[in-house]
């Protein structure tokens, strides 16, 4: 087993922004996004604010997000600072023309032609889930249904972009990466050490919980090949390590590239799934609707990828969700240059915040902004948006690589869970949120699993 990175605790540091960005949202518990909403109501939509020594300028308006993504991207480079420990100098921790080098093998994965091979195996793994709930269902047991989304995202990935069966237990990795993700918990561990106090790291642990994540890439790299599929991201990955024109791609560097797939790839899909059913939950005419347009569009036989554009319907569920709960709240971007956006000076080293949750919830963007309405995304609706208020995948050049693909795994997941299950909310509403490096629920969303007749 890997060691785990001196860094490992960066999250939580007093350097990070991550951590600097915590003040600003203790004043509402149940939604800390509320507190940063009113301060942009109040003092504009470009925000400077000293925290810590360190310059944060908060931004909220789609043409200052133009700004920092597309106009002037390369003024503005990536801030993943605390997070290396997970993803290491993987895409999606670099820039520049390192990060073009190391995106340029791995692109041909996700272009939506290779969808159609893939929807294969994302319908195995939702059986899997399937299979699972069905138990579920007769035990009556309550389950947690981000931990339920998150390990079905992981089955899917493994499958469709390795030619995996997972090699590791997903609850266990699950924890890990709730556990490193509450940058709370960094600072806990920070200050017992300050203090002099002597303790033992448990799995609840950071530290630990990095030293169990090191440990799963090289065990889906080294694990058997499902079927010995050719055009796999997996495939792509080792042809770059082996191309001696691509020096910077070493085994090492595969290793970290396995991590982002498998972290944030994951974790952002099984949030918005998550989410997904926590709204349709309580809207059982949208659940409905989601079935009948099933039966209407696939029948009794398995979805295929000419089906996808069919299921108009769950797709602007997906959408809709990821507009009410952007899964990064906040894209940060470090400010190479000077500049000016919206009358503010901008400084070299300031951590430019995009504010997406806020762009997302604007009265002068989304009419009720928040109602849950995927209408907004169907019948022609989505060409009247205001271009750059909706970023759930980032914009310009370095937007998420996998966007395409997580909106189809998660329109086929919601389509067929819910042709078959009625998963019934059972914690308190409205659910609050936790915002960290993604936008939680906080304490989880406790779903009971009902099968339908």
């Amino acid at each position: 087993m890997e060691t785990t990175p001196s860094t490992a605790l960066g999250l939580g540091d007093e350097s990070s922004i991550w951590f600097k960005l915590t003040p600003l949202l203790r004043g509402d518990p149940e939604n800390p996004m509320r507190i940063l909403m009113h301060m942009m109501d109040r003092y504009g939509p470009v925000l400077p604010v000293t925290m810590a020594n360190q310059r944060v300028v908060l931004i909220s308006e789609p043409e200052y997000f133009k700004h920092v993504l597309v106009t002037k991207a390369d003024s503005y480079t990536k801030y993943f600072d605390g997070l290396k420990p997970i993803f290491g100098k993987s895409m999606i921790t670099n820039d520049g023309a390192l990060w073009q080098k190391i995106r340029m093998p791995q692109q041909p994965a996700f272009h939506p032609d290779m969808f159609a091979e893939y929807i294969p195996y994302f319908l195995k793994a939702i059986q899997t889930k399937m299979d699972l709930w069905s138990e579920l269902a007769k035990s009556g047991d309550t389950v947690e249904m981000v931990e339920q989304t998150w390990t079905l995202a992981a089955d899917m990935i493994c499958k469709a972009l390795f030619d995996r069966d997972m090699p590791f237990n997903p609850h266990v990795v699950f924890k890990c990466v709730k556990t490193y993700t509450d940058v709370m918990n960094h600072r806990e561990i920070r200050l017992r050490k300050q203090a002099g106090e002597v303790f033992e790291i448990t799995e609840e642990d950071p530290a630990k919980a990095m030293e169990i994540w090191a440990s799963v890439p090289p065990a889906v790299m080294g694990a058997d090949a499902r079927e010995e599929r050719e055009r796999t991201l997996l495939k792509m990955i080792e042809a770059a390590v082996a191309d001696p024109a691509v020096p910077e791609f070493d085994r090492d560097q595969a290793v970290d590239e396995l991590k982002q797939y498998l972290w944030a790839g994951t974790e952002t899909t099984a949030l918005t799934l998550a989410w997904a059913l926590y709204e349709i939950s309580r809207r059982p005419e949208a659940a409905e609707r989601i079935r009948r347009e099933g039966e209407q569009v696939y029948g009794d036989r398995e979805p295929t990828a000419a089906d996808y554009s069919g299921l108009a319907y769950t797709r602007a569920v997906i959408q809709e969700t990821m507009r009410i709960y952007p899964p990064v709240w906040g894209l940060i971007r470090v400010a190479q240059a000077e500049d000016e956006i919206g009358g503010v000076k901008i400084n070299p080293g300031d951590r430019v915040t995009l504010f997406a949750y806020g762009a997302h919830h604007n009265a002068k963007f989304w009419p009720d902004p928040e109602s849950f309405q995927p209408e907004r995304w169907m019948a022609g609706n989505a060409k009247k948006q205001v271009k750059y208020s909706y970023i759930p995948f980032g914009a310009g050049k370095r937007s998420c690589i996998g966007g395409a693909m997580s909106q189809v795994e998660n329109t086929l997941a919601l389509s067929l869970l819910l042709r078959r299950f009625r998963p019934e909310y059972v914690g308190k509403y409205p659910a609050g949120l936790n915002a960290t490096v993604t936008l939680t629920p906080k304490g989880g969303l406790p779903f009971k699993i009902r099968e339908l007749s």
